[in-house]
């Protein structure tokens, strides 16, 4: 007959825990559920190969410094600068149609605006659809063309297209706009060479009447990113040489986006015209110092009242506009 367990200590699940055991299931239980929400954090945090990671504020520390055209993928990171920009683009349209809502009651007429932050990325266009004369803006799409040529031929500017260079863009010189719009082969040569700078919406002007080349905000943004970009079709020799002359306009001319900088030294084309209806066009591009950003701004204004009043126009539709989107 087997022997009684009334002596055998009963098994670990029967009866009351004794103090220490309770404390080490407990102490177990614990660790295991921290394990649990750690992992589960982790996982919450990482980005799995093939997902999207979720945008990122421009100006935020996840922001990438750059905009993108239609169809180009994810935005690539663009250093010195902006790439390309897109032209049809109605990114911020909102917030620049609120900024210079004021400015159109105040001063009529018709605007396109277009504004961009190099450091940042953010990116806005008003109006961005609607084509306008550019009067002398056009002699910096000039430059660019002739500059581009040479880049490719491997030549350099003449003496004579540097003196009519300078005199284009620094003194406004319309014969030295003729004489350079005929070296680049006239509406031809600036169709070819805004291919290769992806200004898709900008038109030449008929019969050699480069001022009536036709343009958009988008555009004359992405002339301004050319400019400036590191990714440019232009070379960093020529970049500089252009911005050089438009650091040098004369104080007369000084106008325009320049009313929304603040310090540095800005680089500016204005142009200004009457048109068919005897309406006046001024428009205004530039690169500016901004709250210590380097900010790319273009105005087209036509139907204007007079010079003076498109003048008013330019300058406080790139007040506006500047000061919303480096805000934002």
């Amino acid at each position: 007959m087997p022997t009684a367990d009334r002596g055998r200590r009963p098994p670990a699940h029967a009866g009351k825990l004794r103090p220490w055991e309770r404390f080490t299931i407990t102490l177990v239980f614990t660790v295991v559920a921290a394990a649990v929400v750690a992992v589960s954090v982790y996982g919450s945090r990482t980005r799995h190969p093939g997902q999207p990671q979720s945008a990122a504020r421009p100006g935020s520390a996840g922001a990438t410094p750059a905009v993108q055209r239609p169809g180009a993928g994810p935005r690539p990171s663009i250093p010195g600068g902006l790439g390309h920009i897109d032209p049809a683009s109605e990114s911020g349209g909102q917030v620049l149609a609120t900024a210079l809502a004021p400015v159109l009651r105040r001063y009529g007429g018709s605007l396109a605006v277009g504004v961009a932050d190099s450091q940042t990325g953010a990116t806005a266009v008003y109006g961005a659809t609607r084509a306008f004369h550019t009067a002398s803006i056009v002699k910096a799409d000039i430059l660019a063309a002739l500059l581009l040529q040479h880049q490719q031929a491997g030549t350099k500017l003449s003496e004579t297209e540097r003196a009519s260079a300078t005199a284009m863009m620094e003194d406004n010189d319309e014969n030295a706009a003729t004489t350079l719009w005929t070296a680049i082969g006239g509406a031809a040569g600036l169709s070819d060479a805004n291919r290769k700078l992806h200004l898709s919406h900008t038109m030449p002007g008929a019969g050699g009447r480069w001022g009536h080349t036709s343009s958009t905000a988008g555009d004359q943004l992405q002339l301004l990113a050319d400019l400036t970009s590191a990714r440019s079709p232009l070379s960093p020799a020529s970049r500089s040489y252009e911005l050089g002359l438009m650091r040098h306009v004369p104080a007369g001319q000084g106008w325009g986006v320049t009313a929304a900088g603040s310090g540095g030294s800005p680089a500016v084309k204005n142009g200004w015209m009457t048109d068919s209806d005897a309406a006046w066009v001024v428009n205004s591009i530039g690169v500016i110092t901004h709250a210590g950003h380097t900010v790319l701004v273009a105005v087209l204004a036509d139907d204007q009242a007079s010079e003076s009043v498109g003048i008013g126009a330019d300058e406080a539709a790139a007040k506006a506009a500047v000061s919303a989107v480096v805000r934002g």
